[in-house]
């Protein structure tokens, strides 16, 4: 389909989404994240790929949400347009999805970027949710997700103050999975897509599923759910190629089944 505020291609069992709204940071307003969740979601029921590459360019990932889409908005207008809805099914790709941030991803940019399996940042990354300043609040995961990310202290300090986080310290925090150098962070982040690529589908799509459990359920309930995951998997096609291949020391051939 033809989009306006996105730019998507292929490559191999890789699919790349890249924000395309120079003259605005890539900010995120109604139509662009709409773009976004349409093309996820076709990646994802596309059996031919097996990760998912989000990026936006060299100066932002995503420099926050469209402020003057809300700026005269009131609250029931907000409620009734529930924009935020849109990112719940960004909760819902089955398929690793991999952040490739460059410059400002701030606000919604950030969100957006958490939102995201992995993150592989360039060196020249700031991440920060700024909405403070704003008179608001994060809306779209920020408060949750920086805090599962850093911690209290450090979530409070960048949520109250609006600070920014850089691509070193993202790193050395657990924010960030990798840091790449200025000109190679979409090469990095599209390397790291391919070596995913390689696993079995229904283990990346189990894995994915398990870790994810790791922050939303307690840690009983948890391993239980990753023991009946482990066990199911023995069901499967690819159980028996990988481990066959294995013991025949040669390259598994996954059919996803």
């Amino acid at each position: 389909m033809s989009w306006k505020c996105i730019q998507v291609e292929t490559q191999g069992a890789v699919g790349l989404i890249r924000l395309h709204r120079p003259e605005a940071l890539n900010a995120l307003n109604s139509e662009i994240m709409e773009e976004v969740v349409q093309a996820l979601q076709q990646m994802d029921s596309d059996d031919a790929l097996r990760c998912i590459v989000l990026a936006g360019d060299d100066r932002a990932f995503a420099a926050g949400a469209d402020i003057k889409e809300m700026a005269e908005a009131s609250h029931i207008e907000m409620l009734q347009r529930n924009n935020i809805a849109r990112w719940d099914k960004l909760r819902k790709i089955s398929k690793p999805i991999i952040a490739a941030v460059s410059g400002f991803a701030l606000g919604g940019g950030c969100e957006l970027a958490m939102g995201c399996d992995i993150i592989v940042a360039s060196e020249t990354a700031q991440f920060g949710q700024p909405e403070i300043k704003l008179g608001v609040i994060p809306g779209a995961g920020g408060t949750q997700r920086l805090t599962l990310a850093l911690g209290k202290a450090k979530a409070m300090e960048m949520v109250l103050t609006g600070r920014m986080l850089g691509a070193q310290e993202a790193l050395e925090r657990g924010l960030v999975a990798r840091v790449a150098s200025k000109g190679t962070w979409l090469e990095e982040a599209l390397a790291l897509a391919n070596e995913i690529a390689k696993m079995s589908p229904l283990a990346l799509r189990m894995a994915k599923e398990m870790v994810l459990k790791a922050f939303e359920t307690p840690l009983g309930e948890g391993l239980e759910y990753e023991r009946r995951s482990f066990y199911m998997l023995f069901g499967s096609h690819d159980q028996v190629e990988g481990m066959k291949a294995f013991v025949e020391k040669r390259p598994a051939n996954w059919t996803g089944k």
